[in-house]
């Protein structure tokens, strides 16, 4: 009997639609980059990347620069401004420096983004797996393992008490389980971090969530 195949996205059968020659490359490094903006809440006023071999190695022939920072400016990979990229963030007066390192790491498409605006800063680490699919493994030095694959709730907010009671409180109401959630700070007082991962699609709590007092940013991911 034939072995039935499993599809868990499109993209396993015909591929991202995107910019550019490789889907590690273009597709997934824009994805990188708009999930790194997404969590940040806000345009950055810097962009630091750290690239780390394959991309280091060919980041500027294969596109991966101007995919990043298309997604820094919110761009899916297959917008058409996407290779005007690089110049777009100049003319909004963002400052992007590109490092490529000679450090190895555990997969060849791994790019660090740091990004700040006035006292304001935030470090996370991307990789692109192939097909367009990421993996973010790293915010603010906290290891972590988010593919993006699982319905995903990011809020940014200000580090006060009551804040994590209050937004697992909305998915109780809800009955939707929470699956896993990582909590991360800049500093005491400061912005923070939740990363919520739930078995449930449920796209529309984002909307209560950013009615909460103290949050400034709630980004929703299937």
């Amino acid at each position: 009997m034939a072995k039935q195949l499993r599809f868990t996205s499109v993209f396993d059968i015909i591929g991202p639609v995107m910019v550019g020659p490789s889907s590690s490359h273009t597709a997934g490094a824009a994805r990188i980059g708009k999930v790194v903006r997404n969590i940040f809440g806000e345009t950055p006023e810097r962009v630091d990347i750290y690239l780390y071999e394959s991309f280091a190695k060919t980041y500027r022939g294969h596109g991966t620069d101007i995919a990043l920072v298309g997604g820094l400016l919110g761009m899916a990979p297959d917008d058409a401004r996407l290779p005007d990229s690089l110049k777009i963030a100049h003319e909004q007066g963002i400052h992007v420096t590109f490092i490529p390192k000679n450090d190895k790491v555990d997969h060849p498409n791994t790019a660090r983004i740091s990004l700040s605006k006035g006292e304001r800063s935030m470090t996370v680490t991307g990789v692109s797996i192939g097909g367009g699919n990421i993996q973010i493994s790293e915010i603010n030095g906290f290891k972590l393992s988010l593919s993006m694959g699982t319905p995903t709730f990011i809020t940014v907010h200000q580090d006060v008490p009551g804040m994590i009671a209050a937004v697992t409180d909305i998915f109780s109401s809800a009955h939707v389980n929470i699956g896993t959630m990582t909590v991360t700070r800049e500093a005491k007082g400061e912005k923070a971090i939740m990363i919520i991962e739930v078995d449930d699609r449920k796209p529309k709590l984002a909307d209560q969530l950013r009615q909460l007092p103290h949050v400034d940013n709630v980004t929703y991911f299937e």
